[in-house]
């Protein structure tokens, strides 16, 4: 593996551990709220990222690179309604939709098959990431302030189901 594109896959894995973090900050922003189904879909959605992130190291392992983990910055952890929430997720997953282009951009500029091939998953990942995320923000913005909307949408949540293990999330 190149050191460029090792520096860039360990660059992303960092952004996945900060997408954990932001998730899982999410998840405690809608417990206090008393959100049951919007608390476990992002406490899942966390959790789906550490394994996003888990693919890196391995990836980076797996090639006789060298992981290294950097600092996490610290999420944001207070926001001014759940609709605010999601979008800031939707907006999150687009920003790692792009750090995924550049990565195949370069893992096409260094003609590294094996890592273009690796990030193919992740192309069609973020595609259903922000078509999720999306569909939310899309419902919480036609119930409004509508209490029964937003419990509506809260029980719906509920039933995400969790990643099945690390090869197939």
């Amino acid at each position: 593996m190149k050191r460029n594109i090792e520096d860039a896959f360990n660059l992303h894995l960092n952004a996945e551990f900060y997408s954990f973090y932001l998730y899982l900050s999410m998840a405690n922003y809608f417990a206090a709220q008393n959100l049951e189904g919007m608390t476990h879909w992002m406490r899942l959605q966390s959790e789906e990222e550490r394994i996003h992130a888990m693919k890196f190291v391995d990836f980076i392992n797996d090639r006789s690179g060298r992981v290294v983990l950097a600092q996490i910055d610290q999420p944001r952890t207070d926001w001014n309604s759940p609709l605010e929430a999601f979008e800031d997720a939707y907006s999150h997953e687009q920003l790692i939709s792009s750090k995924i282009n550049d990565l195949v951009e370069l893992a096409n500029q260094e003609r590294d098959h094996a890592a273009h091939q690796f990030l193919q998953w992740f192309v069609s990942e973020q595609v259903e990431e922000e078509a999720t995320a999306l569909g939310i923000v899309e419902q919480l913005r036609r119930v409004g302030d509508n209490p029964v909307g937003l419990l509506m949408i809260d029980q719906q949540l509920v039933g995400r189901t969790p990643p099945t293990d690390s090869a197939s999330a």
